[in-house]
């Protein structure tokens, strides 16, 4: 039976010159789908219009995983580059900024995919300090904004020191560290304000989804429901002669294990790990207790300026100990000052704890660096010179010494 004719009118515009801006034509649309008129040419121009970032997003989507290995095999490379060639350092710097600095705009778009899926379920709960910052980024705008300025300052303020050093005297040099220290103080006071809270590190959330099932959820959120064109084939039925395999043999006795010695489990021990947390129910940006006393707001301002008095500090006088010695009183005094986090505050006590470990980075600064790490690294490198596999560690650190030296940003606080 020939199928029913639905007549439609398409505006085509016409680009031969012949004076016509545009003409309506008749086409004819059968009612079961098939189209058999003439295509509007201006579908077809905006079809191939698509923009450079929606393709950019779907190129990274259905190659995440890949577009995943190679930035990790990149940044292997850049541990090993310094010290290979002429201005390895700055060749490695600069390719390890660009891909830091691709990374959260691929994490912005990743995300911003997986939140408008509703199909993606992740495997594991997002991290507290995930939902933490997420939170603020969701509530304001301005967090957000500075929040991924100050990790774009940090991705790339050692590739700018280097350009400096380069092309400038060393006054100049550390007249421009002393100033992008000031501006990221600025920054991070204005997010003290925004948030009553102390500040973690990074400001920004952390990709935390399986690269590889994001190109599933593509292809079916691309793919159009359409009707199956035959109805889908039955499974085949179970053979007689299978249908009994069901039924187990008696067990025998001299092929049976022994039953291992286990005491039931208690049913608390079973529920436990089950249970919520009073983080899991708390509101994301109640997981860090608002500061609510001047102690901890000095502690926090304390903890902030350090880096800026340091730079200035060493702008002016890098012979003495002084820097360091300030430094180190800031950072201890800092930690006097702060709170002590509740039990519950797991994102506070962790963000601590990684304070407290930041302190190691002190042996690789002012003369604590000079008179006493760097020759042991030294003698390291001497000693595993010949050695078959601690050898390529040893000239790694030897090639590692001089940037240490030469460079604040390296092993800035």
């Amino acid at each position: 039976m020939a199928p029913s004719i639905c007549p439609v009118s398409v505006d085509v515009v016409s680009d031969d010159g012949d004076g016509e801006d545009e003409r309506t034509i008749a086409a004819e649309l059968p009612t079961d789908g098939r189209w058999n008129g003439r295509v509007d040419r201006r579908t077809e121009v905006a079809g191939a219009g698509m923009g450079l970032g929606d393709q950019y997003e779907s190129f990274l989507v259905n190659n995440v995983s890949a577009i995943s290995s190679l930035e990790s095999s990149l940044r292997s490379i850049t541990w090993i580059l310094p010290g290979r060639f002429k201005d390895a350092e700055l060749a490695s710097e600069a390719l390890s900024a660009l891909l830091n600095s691709l990374s959260i705009y691929h994490d912005t778009l990743l995300t911003k995919f997986v939140q408008s899926q509703p199909k993606y379920r992740p495997l594991i709960p997002s991290s507290l300090h995930s939902r933490y910052t997420r939170a603020w980024s969701d509530k304001s705008s301005l967090y957000k904004w500075i929040a991924r300025s100050l990790e774009l300052i940090r991705y790339l303020e050692l590739l700018v020191e280097m350009g400096l050093r380069r092309k400038v005297s060393a006054q100049a040099r550390w007249r421009s560290v002393v100033f992008i220290e000031t501006i990221k103080a600025v920054l991070r006071l204005i997010l003290l304000k925004i948030t009553r809270r102390p500040l973690i590190s990074p400001l920004i959330p952390e990709r935390e989804f399986d690269p590889s099932a994001l190109p599933e959820i593509a292809d079916d959120a691309s793919s159009p429901t359409l009707a199956p064109s035959s109805p889908p084939a039955s499974l085949p039925s179970t053979p007689e002669h299978f249908k009994n395999n069901h039924i187990p043999l008696p067990p025998h006795p001299l092929l049976t294990p022994p039953p291992p010695n286990q005491s039931p489990q208690p049913v608390e021990d079973y529920l436990l790990p089950k249970a919520l947390t009073t983080a899991s129910v708390k509101a994301p940006t109640s997981l860090i207790r608002a500061m609510s006393c001047p102690r901890d707001w000095l502690a926090e301002i304390v903890y902030t300026l350090r880096p800026l008095i340091y730079a200035a500090m060493l702008a002016s006088d890098r012979q003495s100990n002084r820097p360091l010695l300030t430094a180190l009183a800031l950072e201890f005094l800092s930690r006097n000052l702060r709170r002590v986090p509740s039990p519950s505050s797991s994102l506070e006590r962790s963000e601590y704890a990684k304070r407290d470990r930041d302190i190691v980075w002190y042996m690789l600064r002012g003369s604590i660096w000079q008179e006493w790490t760097r020759p042991k690294l030294e003698a390291f490198a001497d000693t595993t010179s010949r050695a078959p596999l601690l050898g390529l560690f040893g000239a790694i650190v030897r090639d590692w010494i001089p940037l240490i030296d030469e460079y604040y940003y390296y092993t800035a606080p």
